[in-house]
């Protein structure tokens, strides 16, 4: 078995605390911008919320397939399925600024029990999507400097804690789409 490369995994320590904390803050930052009000000709990009819940969908579903890919020992499926997760998740997260960038936010128009169960979801998803860039990246360089054991076990952590914040950003699309 190869040996862990400790040094290149401290090197992209530093990084994973940098994006840790300069994402969250930067996706606030520009989720608070609307290019229309600040006088731009831009068209509301409406058709970005069912693509991107599409993507956190094909996320969930990526990290299921890779779940049963490494439990039956198909590596290279698994690190690719795992880098493509990584990818998606990117994607969802570009998408997604761009369409608060361009439109208004949508307010949830549900009432009594279904309006708790709605921000409750909606609630856990963002903080979880904020804890989750840790774990996703610390997972991810154990995984490529061949730090196996470790890479178990933060994966299992990771692992379901990505897919709640996968899942949940569909149900969150679901529950919030009649009002748009």
């Amino acid at each position: 078995m190869e040996q862990p490369d400790l040094d290149a995994e401290k090197k992209y320590n530093k990084w994973i605390v940098v994006l840790s904390i300069v994402i969250p803050i930067v996706v606030a930052a520009l989720f608070g911008v609307n290019l229309r009000e600040l006088g731009f000709d831009v068209e509301p990009l409406t058709i970005l919320p069912p693509i991107y819940a599409t993507i956190n969908g094909f996320t969930a579903l990526l990290l299921i397939v890779g779940f049963w890919a490494i439990k039956n020992k198909k590596i290279v499926l698994h690190e690719n399925l795992m880098t493509t997760a990584i990818g998606s998740s990117a994607i969802f997260l570009i998408l997604y600024v761009v369409y608060h960038m361009t439109s208004d936010s949508t307010k949830f128009g549900g009432e009594g029990l279904i309006k708790y169960v709605y921000y409750f979801i909606l609630i856990t998803h963002i903080l979880l999507s904020i804890v989750i860039i840790p774990f996703v990246l610390i997972t991810y360089v154990r995984a490529i400097t061949k730090n196996f054991e470790k890479h178990k076990k933060i994966a299992r952590i990771t692992f379901p804690l990505w897919l709640y914040v996968a899942v949940s950003g569909v149900l969150v699309y679901i529950l919030i789409s009649p009002y748009y």
